[in-house]
């Protein structure tokens, strides 16, 4: 036989996870998911608070870097405190901050654009994500803060391009 005419041989490697669980996961609990969902909403008050509270420490950090620069251990930390309103923003229904810290996260996510993004771009950022917790501006149904987080992305893709 040649190469072509070779028999292929397939194999099928074990389902170890459903030997694990003993071949089958158990139903949900409803019950259980429901009291899930209500410990939830129970918290859903704090949310802005928490939020608040992340967005405190973003501009505690600019302070800090309008005294010593966005380099060092600083800019990194106002790039993980972005980030992780980023992931945050929408968790707590404000899905209009993970957009506008999405973008301040684009703009410094490396030392290299750190040194050369523009402070005022930053601060916009910082204030934006601010406004939108003032304001209780919660998504881009609300015009302003869809022009808002749009004008923010037009600024930081012009300078750092379109790559996430």
């Amino acid at each position: 036989m040649s190469k072509r005419e070779q028999p292929i041989e397939i194999i099928n490697p074990p389902n170890m996870l459903k030997v694990k669980v003993g071949g089958k996961l158990p139903s949900a609990d409803k019950a259980m998911i429901d009291r899930a969902n209500r410990a939830v909403d129970n918290l859903k008050c704090e949310f802005a608070d928490w939020l608040g509270e992340e967005v405190t420490k973003l501009e505690a950090y600019m302070v800090e870097i309008r005294k010593t620069g966005l380099d060092g251990a600083m800019g990194e930390m106002l790039f993980t405190t972005a980030h992780d309103l980023r992931g945050l923003g929408t968790t707590y229904e404000f899905p209009i901050i993970t957009r506008m810290a999405g973008s301040l996260s684009k703009l410094i996510d490396t030392e290299e654009k750190r040194a050369t993004a523009p402070l005022v771009l930053i601060e916009a950022h910082v204030g934006a994500i601010r406004a939108a917790i003032v304001q209780n501006i919660r998504s881009e149904q609300d015009p302003i803060g869809k022009a808002l987080a749009e004008e923010l992305e037009t600024q930081v893709i012009t300078l750092v391009g379109d790559a996430a």
